[in-house]
């Protein structure tokens, strides 16, 4: 199956790193009805307090109004959905690719799932994760057989 590339947000909050937060801010989001694809949350390092929660998509008025209500807001971080078929070697090639181009990520979230993956590619701005989008499909593209 064919790569997909698509833009995406992010909505986050930096909040205390204490018990309970997290389902704090993901409870208004279920009650909107809310399904969410990728959550992220972790402390920052260096022993501080300070945390944050990513979370996509928040999409349709009630979740976006709920997102708000909580505190989140979308980043400014130009985002790359990523969704693909797994083969070894994917992540180095595309790495490769984007870096060979001179285009630094902000960051990188990927996992698999059975034979397919899918991973949030973050740019430092709109340019580059334009760039990014060609040189993601050319280094994911299904390898022809010899």
């Amino acid at each position: 199956m064919a790569v997909t590339v698509k833009k995406a947000v992010l909505w986050r909050k930096e909040i205390n790193n204490r018990p309970g937060m997290l389902a704090n801010i993901l409870g208004p989001l279920a009650e909107a009805g809310s399904d969410l694809q990728v959550v992220m949350a972790y402390r920052y390092p260096g022993g501080t307090d300070t945390a944050a929660i990513e979370l996509h998509p928040v999409s349709g008025r009630k979740p976006i109004a709920a997102a708000k209500a909580a505190g989140l807001s979308q980043s400014p971080v130009p985002i790359l959905l990523v969704e693909g078929d797994n083969r070894k070697g994917l992540g180095h090639a595309i790495a490769k690719a984007i870096g060979d181009a001179g285009i630094n990520l902000s960051l990188l979230m990927a996992q698999v799932v059975g034979r397919r993956y899918s991973a949030l590619f973050g740019f430092e701005n709109e340019a580059d994760a334009a760039k990014a989008t060609a040189l993601i499909k050319k280094a994911a593209a299904p390898l022809r057989k010899k």
